[in-house]
């Protein structure tokens, strides 16, 4: 199974295909970010993003998508922003025919570390350790979306979802 995460803002938006195999084995096969510039018009950050992503998908044929839900606690502009971001994202993976599957950055961090509350660095130590890479990803955003990656594989093949 090919899994592309997602991990979705206006600046940068992580991405992550990962390949599973039998025994909970994955290897990353591409990875990094679609960086936009403050400079430009929030339209044509969007319309770059949304290219990027389509692209993906055209190359990479994902068989499910992990994008990871946004959670703000303070500044509404910059939740407006991501989520104009988030929309064109999931406009392209809808315009691509891909099943598009939601984790709360809770769910992500349970399923990786088995704590629902881990920090940031623990993430990224398992994502490194899980797909056997030399150094950790960056972005943050990029290891971000390889986790919500691995999250989906862990949850698509768990018996509590009736799926193997």
């Amino acid at each position: 199974m090919v899994v592309m995460g997602i991990d979705p803002g206006l600046a940068i938006v992580g991405f992550g295909i990962v390949e599973s195999f039998v025994g909970n084995d994955f290897k990353a096969i591409e990875y990094g970010a679609v960086l936009t510039q403050a400079g430009m018009k929030v339209e044509d950050r969007l319309l770059e993003i949304y290219e990027n992503v389509d692209e993906l998908c055209k190359t990479y044929r994902p068989d499910a998508v992990a994008v990871e839900k946004l959670y703000f606690n303070t500044n509404e502009k910059t939740a407006i922003n991501v989520s104009q971001a988030r929309g064109v994202v999931i406009l392209a993976l809808r315009k691509n025919n891909v099943p598009i599957f939601e984790y709360t950055p809770l769910q992500i961090k349970q399923a990786l570390t088995g704590y629902g509350r881990a920090e940031k660095k623990q993430i990224m130590y398992m994502v490194k350790t899980l797909l056997k890479l030399t150094e950790e990803p960056k972005p943050d955003d990029t290891a971000d979306a390889l986790a919500a990656a691995i999250c989906h594989i862990y949850s698509s093949s768990s018996a509590l979802f009736g799926i193997k």
